[in-house]
């Protein structure tokens, strides 16, 4: 049994070290991607946009796994009413800080992803970095409204495991965000942040 229970935790570690290498070796050729032709950027900018999300995504749920590894804890899938959920594997009773730590990584990496984009000198503006950002801001923007009472909701466990409120964790996060917002709704490179660029204009929308 506890060689079942070391060759599972061993077999997740990988899978993760995985899809984190994955994104990584990914990323620059997506970035190059968004840099292209006007024809590429036509033709593939909501697919670059949906990876980018999907990055952003995959980097929170990521940074669960390592915080928890990180803390001493093992971390494991399951579901909540249907719902895959990664648990920490802390006794939050008992380990308050952990768990508070655990629940914070996700949102707190989307965050430092998109302050990144922002502040690091690059060509931007491409599909691929919107919807990095896009993603981080959807998810914070989840959590802190639909999301926010959840049973195993990001926010429902910080305020259970620290001094703050769920408004006053809400705020934070969600303040954040609203500043990324407003950086990205004032730069010119991130113009139409949904709008396709076309060669005689801009459509909204799929295609396929």
């Amino acid at each position: 049994m506890a060689n079942n229970i070391a060759n599972l935790r061993l077999s997740r570690a990988i899978l993760i070290g995985l899809t984190a290498s994955t994104v990584a070796l990914g990323l620059p050729r997506l970035l190059s991607a968004q840099a292209a032709s006007p024809a590429t950027r036509t033709d593939h900018y909501w697919r670059l946009f949906a990876f980018g999300f999907a990055g952003s995504i995959v980097a929170h749920e990521t940074a669960h796994v390592l915080m928890a590894y990180a803390v001493g804890a093992h971390p494991y899938f399951g579901l909540d009413h249907g719902r895959p959920t990664i648990f920490s594997g802390i006794d939050s009773r008992l380990h308050p800080r952990k768990q508070f730590l655990f629940s914070a990584a996700g949102l707190t990496t989307q965050a430092l992803l998109n302050e990144a984009i922002l502040d690091i000198p690059h060509s931007r503006g491409g599909a691929f970095e919107r919807g990095i950002l896009a993603g981080g801001i959807g998810t914070t923007l989840f959590y802190i409204t639909l999301g926010r009472n959840a049973s195993v909701s990001d926010i429902t466990y910080m305020a259970r495991t620290s001094s703050l409120s769920k408004t006053q964790i809400s705020l934070i996060f969600g303040g954040v965000s609203a500043v990324h917002a407003w950086r990205i709704s004032r730069d010119p490179s991130y113009a139409h942040f949904f709008v396709r660029p076309e060669g005689n204009g801009a459509a909204i929308g799929f295609s396929f």
